[in-house]
């Protein structure tokens, strides 16, 4: 089937980053909405029926139900429609009307003031906990100044008593409404560090991304990343912070006398430093956790003032990695609030999650490598005995047909050509081995722009399509995600020849931002076709957890663009 002349536009895009912090469901916020208006309506029923058991009776307190009882209707049709679904304005409305409420019915002898319980847990387990322990204190105050107004008197102790159980049971809802905001949030974390753990993407880029979404949850100004394989003489460090975010992070070696302070802790012991408030002086406190008896226990302060002038921390976490072949230990520090048990606590499990995958990739990689190294060692050797040494028997026997020939023979200018050719064919195919054999430095150039601009040769060789390959900045892609791009943007110079009438074309990388991004350019004299799709590219493009798009390029040409992350 032939391709038309049309631009095209593939994009592989990066995995949506599941946010840190969950959205509520619009359907909790339908909910809210239904529970509000059967309170509303229920209590403007009862005010018709049995208008005594409303306690106080005037107009004010029946335009206080009716006005609630139809905002409530109203709030219920736009929750329908997703509008002011999570609205915080919608809470402190409540908070409002029931004031209003309380106000209307007798003040503190008003058992409407249960009421505020509705406020307080939609915005506990919507926002979590300090807008929980806002709405808290904004619902005891609003009753305090209700009851001191209300036209009959009540006693001061029903007040207190009433104000007491509203600020107890109100801050327990708001607590455990952070719990369950915590919780998403941390399996919402999980679940990216998961993701993250793709071999594809290399250890290096799948270290620098875990490092950086724990420091984001933490809301941490460092983390430091220290470990060591057993079969190795140094130990590797890692700091992602705010100024490296959006680029992978380089290991720096460390000896043993450099990495000691970082190590002054126990191999399996977990560690809490924070710097509370106590008799206005900032005190250090140093704990550990004791996995065996569960519970933790307080630590001399000596190592703990160490690591934290060391880092310039406030406070700190410091949990030991699960390694199977080597140690280490990961550290989370934070200059400006302190880091509570839990979070301690939830960071081994951070741990747990992504470093043994992330040493699983470091082995899949060496393995990679060494195989890559034998396979060339093995071409060299077929190289030399299949290719060079006919090639040098070729040589020799030309060499002695020419000593034979005479000095009037008319084919010695043929001979020698032939001579000096398969010299220079022994000198390259002996080149090529060498190249082959040892890490020279030709070699250092990417092994994914080698394989590009020698595609690029034969393109031009078999089908005269002139095709250039350029790089912007250095490329730092993993071994195996150079091979699914090579394929790509092979199928893309093979559409180029075989599919449209170009002659020239261009191809462009650039690896920026966590991103690899390929540009695949060439000449188009007709209008762009937008309405396919190819299905090859399509495939591959998918196959990496992306789409495939169709647009048009600049200068009226077709233009096919890969982002994927590196």
């Amino acid at each position: 089937m032939q391709y038309p002349h049309a631009q095209l536009e593939i994009i592989v895009k990066l995995e949506n980053p599941l946010p840190l912090r969950l959205p509520k469901d619009t359907s909790d916020a339908a909910m809210v909405g239904r529970m509000r208006l059967l309170l509303s309506t229920s209590c403007l029923l009862t005010l018709l029926i049995d208008p005594e058991a409303m306690g106080q009776q005037d107009v004010l307190s029946r335009l206080a139900f009716l006005a609630y009882t139809l905002q409530s209707l109203l709030l219920y049709v736009l929750a329908q429609k997703s509008v002011l679904a999570r609205s915080k304005t919608v809470c402190w409305l409540d908070v409002g009307w029931f004031a209003l409420i309380v106000y209307a019915t007798g003040g503190g002898s008003s058992f409407y003031y249960l009421f505020f319980f509705f406020a307080i847990l939609t915005a506990s387990f919507s926002y979590g906990f300090e807008e929980g322990a806002r709405f808290t204190l904004a619902s005891c105050a609003l009753f305090a100044v209700t009851s001191l107004f209300a036209q009959n008197e009540v006693e001061l102790s029903r007040v207190l008593l009433r104000a007491t159980f509203l600020l107890a049971l109100g801050y327990m809802i708001a607590h455990w409404g952070g719990m369950a905001m915590a919780q998403r949030a941390r399996l919402a974390l999980l679940h990216k560090v998961s993701q993250l753990s793709n071999p594809r993407f290399g250890m290096d880029r799948t270290t620098s991304s875990v490092l950086e979404h724990t420091r984001q949850f933490y809301r941490a100004s460092s983390t430091i990343l220290l470990m060591r394989d057993n079969n190795s003489e140094h130990w590797s460090l890692r700091a992602a912070s705010q100024a490296n975010a959006d680029r992978t992070i380089q290991a720096n070696n460390l000896n043993d006398a450099a990495a000691a302070p970082l190590l002054a802790f126990g191999p399996q012991q977990i560690v809490l430093l924070t710097r509370p408030l106590l008799w206005l002086r900032r005190r250090l406190r140093l704990r550990g956790y004791d996995t065996e008896r569960q519970r933790w226990a307080m630590l001399p302060d000596a190592a703990g003032v160490t690591i934290a002038e060391l880092l310039d921390a406030r406070s700190l976490i410091s949990v030991p990695l699960p390694l199977r072949r080597g140690a280490g230990r990961l550290y989370v520090v934070s200059q400006r609030h302190d880091f509570s048990r839990s979070d301690a606590l939830f960071l081994v499990q951070i741990a747990a999650q992504a470093f043994p995958v992330i040493e699983n990739i470091e082995l899949l990689d060496r393995m990679a490598s060494e195989a890559v190294l034998r396979e060339r060692e093995r071409i060299a050797r077929d190289l030399h005995d299949t290719t060079i040494q006919p090639y040098i028997g070729l040589r020799h026997g030309l060499s002695a047909i020419r000593l034979k020939a005479s000095s009037s023979n008319p084919l010695n200018q043929d001979l020698d050509n032939l001579l000096n050719m398969t010299t220079q064919v022994v000198h390259d195919l002996r080149h090529y081995a060498k190249r082959l054999r040892n890490d020279s430095p030709e070699l250092r150039e990417p092994e994914l722009l080698v394989a590009l601009r020698r595609q690029a040769a034969q393109v031009r060789q078999f089908y005269d399509v002139h095709i250039a390959v350029d790089t912007l900045g250095e490329l730092d892609v993993s071994d195996r995600l150079s091979a699914e791009v090579f394929q790509i943007v092979n199928e893309g110079m093979s559409n180029i020849c075989k599919h449209t009438t170009a002659r020239h074309g261009f191809i462009e990388l650039a690896c920026k931002a966590g991103q690899l991004t390929v540009r695949i350019e060439n000449e188009c004299l007709g209008p762009p076709v937008l309405d396919f799709m190819p299905n090859s590219i399509a495939e591959r493009a998918a196959a990496l957890g992306g789409v495939a798009r169709v647009q048009r390029g600049q200068h009226n040409n077709t233009a096919v663009q890969i982002v994927i992350p590196v």
